[in-house]
């Protein structure tokens, strides 16, 4: 045999190993099957998956990691090997399905405990994160994957409570719960068996997960391994262990938003590996120990709106690897050397509230990487030169100073080409602006300073845009109408003068504009119904009250699907409201204010369509008698106020309908006839305002079952008999009741004849129950029963939201001495 004939026969060899090699098993048919039936269990909708990018703690630290969504499932079928499906992993010697990866692939249904997927009993990794599983319950059938390591379920719109099952799969290495909407609080007994079984655990995250009934002692026992923990939002309270800082594998330790959670940082014995630490927003207290400075290997510190007391140390500057710096709002003593922070050369986030000793005429100070920076109540009095320097800036936030005098020439400089949000509210700045020069500045915050002159001409890319409390004068520009990308424009309380501009219209993406307490004219701009010509973007909020607006009820903005709040107070709104009866108009209408005006006599339709709904925005109405400002709008109060009109005849019955109400203020009208006992059916009501109008009769007893009621106004009426004295009603003054010569007794001094009280009229006795039930059952609202006039409805849905931005406005609301006082708290 020849050489040549050798080589073939190993060459032959080869290759045939080679393919015998490669030849992989395939996957089970059973398996497949299972896949199959769990795929077809599930509709395939991208809204489901959409944003999709890794929403954890540290999208707030680092860029936001996206991820590619798109159906995986569709590669599904039955002709090909499952081992080749998109997103399934098997066993190279077995064909067992071992990881079933289903990130962001569009799965909208629900998750039943008998699902199909429990069938893969060989799962070791399981990742269904960024898909809608409304109306699923995290299976206790979990249990049957025995081998698995890597449990991902967040962002996946899981409901119910976290089953003990999961802490069976004691070979977890990796554990994500976060960002669902369980309803029931985790146990501390389920996750004590947790911390005690899963002993291999490196990563565990469970923001929002409510663990409220949770020890903090719990999370000393958790397994030396942890490398990873997240338990941001958690409504955690007591006293976290000292312990989890000396975990000697711990790198990241997320426990921020929890405000209740107190805690102290140790002194000595830090684990040494620890590269990120967030406690923003707990009630961690005491001094940060120079030992910090031992942290070599930290990368984000942020210790925001905590209870810190003491002084910054020194030693800070030696964390020559961080990246991120929050130590704002906190209780720290004395004045910090800014020179501390230039030494932190590899800093991209920096904010402080503290008062700063900085010489404001240098460029020495140098920050070669610094993208985010914030430097709010510092006691700055003048714009920190060393800012030319900063050629990489995003967001930069000097609010809350004392900066005085006109912007320096050479700030309309800074970070031109990166800058994307501005904030100088709250300081002494004066003077007119011409132009705002950056080149993708979306969000400019002005508000709360002296500036004055005509409105500003902003960038193109703008898209949040708030001036309030300045003394900007002139005609708004229809030069604003070109930034077709602005979302929100604030421009209340300066001087603008004139007509709106017809063309705001052209604003299609609008979705909240105020524009109130200035002086403009005229009648309303009928292009305001094209703000809802983009799908996705709709006018929500339209505050023009405390102007001069000479027009009628602008019942044409009924047509915008999702305005929710519509305030005309103190305007010249004249005439009838004229909205025909069965007109299906603003149909998602929570706020709507039409105190002082001239409105008269007519009737008011509005629906009963409530959602749940975040806002950032605020309203002025008044309440109690005062004017104040709901800074947030929640979505429990529900006011009517329609104060200061001429409203006439009675108060419709069908009012005590609107269980939900909080608050009914109808003072200083011309309503006549008496007080609806259905009054009393409102018993979330807190406070009740029917002064100064020409109300008579009797006071009803049923509103002494209003438990809630702390504040009631019934004077400058002309109400008769005596004032009923059992239950609510004994608790007020009498200056809830003057001003009503027919009225007697406690607590007014005049007497009372006898305890006989006159006859119910009989409009009071014939009630049409049945009529009224049934337009309470088409969830249409009619106000204006019987005499035909409005009573409308204000409902003011005031939202409160404790997360991101930090920057978050804080409301305290005041009300008369010794009567409700709500609070906002950050």
């Amino acid at each position: 045999m020849g050489w040549h004939h050798i080589l073939r026969l190993l060459c032959f060899h080869f290759l045939l190993h080679s393919s015998l090699r490669f030849a992989l098993p395939f996957c089970p048919p059973d398996q497949r099957d299972a896949l199959l039936h769990f795929k077809n269990s599930f509709m395939l909708d991208s809204k489901a998956s959409d944003p999709c990018y890794w929403d954890s703690i540290d999208s707030f630290y680092h860029e936001r990691n996206f991820v590619k969504s798109y159906p995986k499932t569709n590669s599904w079928y039955k002709g090909m090997d499952c081992c080749s499906w998109d997103g399934v992993t098997c066993d190279g010697a077995t064909g067992n399905i071992i990881s079933l990866d289903l990130t962001c692939s569009w799965l909208c249904g629900t998750l039943h405990s008998n699902s199909s997927l429990f069938l893969l009993r060989h799962l070791q990794k399981l990742n269904l994160f960024g898909n809608n599983f409304t109306g699923s319950h995290i299976s206790s059938n979990l249990s049957a994957f025995a081998t698995l390591t890597h449990l991902n379920v967040s962002s996946s719109s899981f409901s119910g409570s976290i089953p003990s099952e999961i802490s069976h799969l004691s070979k977890l290495v990796s554990l994500d719960l976060s960002s669902n909407f369980f309803s029931d609080t985790l146990e501390n007994s389920i996750f004590t068996m947790l911390v005690q079984n899963l002993t291999t655990l490196r990563k565990l995250f469970l923001d929002e997960v409510n663990m409220s009934m949770v020890s903090p002692k719990s999370f000393a026992n958790l397994s030396s391994s942890l490398t990873y923990l997240s338990v941001v939002s958690c409504s955690l309270r007591g006293i976290f262990p000292n312990a989890i800082f000396r975990l000697p594998s711990l790198s990241t330790l997320y426990i921020g938003n929890n405000k209740n959670l107190s805690g102290i940082l140790p002194k000595s014995n830090w684990t040494s590996p620890l590269e990120s630490l967030s406690l923003w927003r707990t009630s961690f207290s005491g001094e940060i120990p120079d030992s910090i400075g031992n942290m070599k290997n930290l990368t984000v510190l942020d210790l925001e709106n905590c209870k810190f007391t003491g002084h910054i140390p020194s030693s800070m500057q030696n964390l020559n690897q961080l990246q991120l710096l929050w130590i704002d709002k906190n209780s720290f003593s004395g004045v910090v050397e800014f020179e501390l922070f230039t030494k932190l050369t590899n800093l991209r986030k920096l904010s402080v509230s503290q008062e700063l000793n900085l010489i404001y005429d240098t460029l020495e100070y140098t920050f070669p990487k610094l993208e985010v920076l914030q430097l709010t109540s510092c006691n700055l009095t003048k714009f920190p030169y060393f800012l030319n320097s900063l050629k990489r800036l995003t967001l930069l936030d000097l609010s809350s100073n004392r900066i005085s005098g006109e912007i320096p020439m050479w700030f309309w400089g800074v970070s031109q080409d990166t800058l994307e949000l501005l904030d100088l509210s709250n300081n002494l700045l004066e003077g007119g602006i011409q132009l705002l020069h950056w080149k993708k500045l979306s969000s400019i915050y002005l508000l709360n300073n002296s500036f004055h002159g005509p409105l500003p001409i902003l960038p193109p890319s703008t898209h949040y845009f708030a001036a309030s409390n300045n003394s900007f004068t002139g005609e708004i520009p229809s030069l604003i109408c070109q930034f077709s990308s602005l979302l929100d424009l604030d421009l209340s309380n300066n001087n603008f003068s004139g007509n709106m501009p017809l063309c705001f219209g052209n604003l299609t993406n609008l979705q909240n504009l105020y524009l109130s307490n200035n002086k403009l004219q005229g009648p309303l701009p009928r292009s305001l119904v094209k703000c809802s010509l983009v799908k996705s973007r709709y006018l929500e909020v339209l505050d023009l009250s405390h102007n001069q607006i000479e027009d009628t009820f602008p019942g044409w903005l009924g047509s915008l699907p999702e305005l929710k709040v519509l305030v005309l107070r103190s305007n010249n709104l004249k005439d009838l409201l004229d909205i025909p009866r069965g007109a299906h108009l603003f149909p998602k209408l929570h706020i709507l204010d039409l105190s002082n005006n001239s409105f008269g006599d007519t009737s008011l339709y509005m629906t009963r369509s409530f959602e749940r709904k975040t806002y950032e925005n605020s309203v002025v109405m008044m309440m109690k008698g005062l004017e104040v400002e709901l800074v947030r709008i929640l979505t429990f109060l529900t006011i009517i106020d329609l104060s200061c009109n001429s409203f006439e005849g009675n108060i419709p019955e069908v009012i005590g309908h609107l269980h939900s109400l909080v608050g009914l203020n109808l003072s200083h009208n011309h309503l006549t006839g008496s007080i609806p006992p259905t009054l009393g059916n409102l018993t979330n009501l807190e406070w009740l305002d029917l002064s100064s109008n020409k109300l008579s009769w009797v006071i009803p007893r049923k509103l002494g079952d209003l438990a809630s009621l702390g504040y009631l106004n019934l004077s400058k009426n002309q109400l008769i008999g005596r004032i009923p004295q059992d239950k609510q009603l004994s608790t007020f003054s009498r200056d809830s009741f003057g001003g009503n010569p027919g009225l007697c007794g406690t607590p007014l001094p005049k007497a009372c004849l006898g305890d006989a009280q006159p006859p119910l009229p009989s409009s009071l006795l014939t009630f049409d129950h049945e009529g009224h039930e049934s337009w309470f059952n088409q969830k249409i609202v009619w106000m204006g029963y019987a005499s035909g006039i409005v009573i409308g409805i204000s409902i003011a849905y005031i939202a409160f939201e404790t997360g991101r931005p930090k920057w978050l406005m804080q409301g305290l609301i005041e009300m008369l001495p010794g009567q409700l006082e709500i609070s906002f708290p950050l």
